[in-house]
């Protein structure tokens, strides 16, 4: 810790570098904090929600990202055109560019994220898992930076074993990564990722890590302050994926205990001190079915998932990104070990799950948003908006909060039931379908769920004898117990189409 108090700022104005269902987040805690807020805009967010609720809107350009934004001169301009002297960057496009955060210092402006050399640092995989290394952070084995192919292949086959993935060193989203389960695979594989990294990041550097079979994806919020302090604020459970894209997140993960917690919480903040690291940021792992668990990335940025640690923790992270960007030493003093209820999010995304998430385009021509208790909504959208093939697909988040798991489950059960999106494709039939699988009832999945043992086409069959153990601790959250129940089987009758009607059955048979 500095003996010197990091000299505090009065943040005047915030410029939001970003669109969509984000802009709108931050132009909301800014309105909270007193803060005017200042919007950018390509031609196809014209009309876009989060330049109607800023305070101003400065056009950047086409619709094109590279057109606007993200252009660092163009974001730059508007924050000078306006009297802007903070930026958000808010997550995606520049938000983990260290070349825009230093742009930002260079012109004066605060931005609200962590330094550029922590960017820098964390952006490339293998910089960041040689960093977090030298801090005793375990780290999933694999191969070293820079080694040519032959000497990768020769690694895999004698130190790391298959199956394996190979990942690209920059970059992020599910490009430049490849599942390799025997030697011959391998090549191709490594040729592949590298032409695709390349395309993608323009960098076309790739390694290799071990694949952890059953791996569950889990991360920890992070928080750190210009005064030396570090804590986390939980987990996220974000293993239902597919293609490496996050479909659903819950804090806290039903795999953990309070020790398992407090152990994977002191590895993050060992890993976010690793690179002295200010504001908000997430370390991502993977943790085997024996719960043994390893750094996978750092996320030098706000995550799209932030919410479902903000209701079980209280605490608002966009204005603590604020409040830890002008000086001031963070709200929250300790890690949080013991979460407040249950929240889970539901991305809906503009994609047809019946037809493998092809993204769809088109005008929301009716839009009914579902509300109720425990039932948050994060959207950038509005009945008559159109949504455009130039950007994400994803529509709102989903979120709904209960003081169990069960009660967090229902609600969003409701609430999906009562999300009406029309004039376009979207995914929540697949999230319904997902709620009333046996499996994720009962907490039982990992990141290969969605794509090994998942179909849109029918509901899960009926637990087997072997499963009832699991349904029984499904029943205890439902109940709000803290003892495993005793499993009994039960026939299932052939109407039965609800995975659901299991809980009630089994907590009417402990009574």
């Amino acid at each position: 810790m500095s003996d010197h108090s990091p000299q505090q700022k009065n943040i005047q104005k915030i410029l939001i570098a970003n669109r969509g269902e984000i802009a709108v987040r931050i132009i909301r805690a800014c309105r909270d904090l007193g803060i005017p807020s200042v919007a950018v805009f390509s031609d196809a967010d014209r009309t876009a929600l989060h330049v109607r609720f800023a305070d101003q809107a400065v056009h950047i350009g086409p619709p094109a990202p590279r057109e606007s934004y993200l252009r660092i001169e163009k974001i730059i301009e508007a924050a000078r055109k306006t009297g802007a002297d903070a930026i958000h960057p808010g997550y995606g496009f520049l938000a983990e560019n260290a070349d825009f955060a230093q742009a930002c210092a260079d012109e004066g402006l605060t931005f609200i994220g962590p330094s550029p050399s922590a960017i820098t640092a964390m952006g490339n995989k293998q910089t960041a898992r040689e960093t977090v290394k030298k801090y005793n952070v375990a780290v999933v084995p694999g191969t070293e930076p820079g080694m040519n192919d032959d000497d990768i292949i020769a690694l895999a086959e004698s130190q790391i074993g298959f199956p394996l993935m190979v990942k690209a060193e920059a970059g992020g989203g599910g490009k430049g990564m490849r599942t390799v389960h025997n030697r011959e695979e391998l090549p191709t594989a490594l040729a592949n990722a590298r032409r695709e990294a390349e395309s993608a990041f323009g960098n076309g550097r790739v390694y290799v890590e071990k694949l952890l079979v059953g791996a569950r994806h889990i991360e920890f919020q992070i928080l750190g302050d210009m005064h030396g302090n570090i804590i986390h604020l939980g987990e996220r459970e974000c293993s239902i994926q597919r293609r490496h894209q996050k479909l659903v997140e819950e804090s806290p993960s039903p795999f953990l205990d309070m020790e398992l917690r407090r152990r994977m919480g002191e590895m993050a903040i060992n890993a976010a001190r690793s690179v002295n690291y200010v504001n908000a940021g997430t370390i991502e792992c993977l943790m085997d079915k024996d719960k043994n668990f390893y750094f996978l990335e750092m996320n030098t940025r706000l995550q799209v998932e932030h919410p479902v640690t903000e209701l079980v923790t209280g605490i608002d992270i966009v204005k603590e990104q604020i409040r830890i960007a002008r000086g001031r030493r963070m709200s929250p003093t300790e890690s949080i070990l013991e979460p407040k209820g249950w929240a889970i999010e539901c991305r809906i995304n503009a994609e047809d799950p019946y037809n493998n998430f092809i993204p769809s385009v088109g005008k929301i021509t009716t839009l009914l948003t579902p509300v109720g208790p425990g039932v948050r909504v994060d959207s950038g959208v509005y009945n008559g908006f159109e949504i455009t093939p130039y950007y994400d697909s994803m529509i709102a988040k989903l979120i709904a909060h209960g003081e169990s798991r069960s009660e967090a489950m229902l609600r969003m059960r409701r609430a999906l039931g009562e999300y009406v999106i029309m004039g376009l494709k979207h995914n929540i039939p697949f999230h319904l379908n997902l709620l009333n699988s046996f499996s994720f009832i009962a907490g039982q999945f990992d990141t290969n769920f969605v794509e090994d043992r998942f179909s849109m086409d029918t509901y899960e069959a009926p637990p087997t004898d072997a499963e009832l153990e699991a349904v029984a601790i499904a029943a205890t959250l439902v109940a709000h117990r803290n003892q495993q129940l005793a499993a009994q089987g039960v026939q299932a009758s052939a109407r039965d189409v609800s995975n659901w009607k299991w809980i009630s059955r089994y907590e009417r048979m402990q009574r």
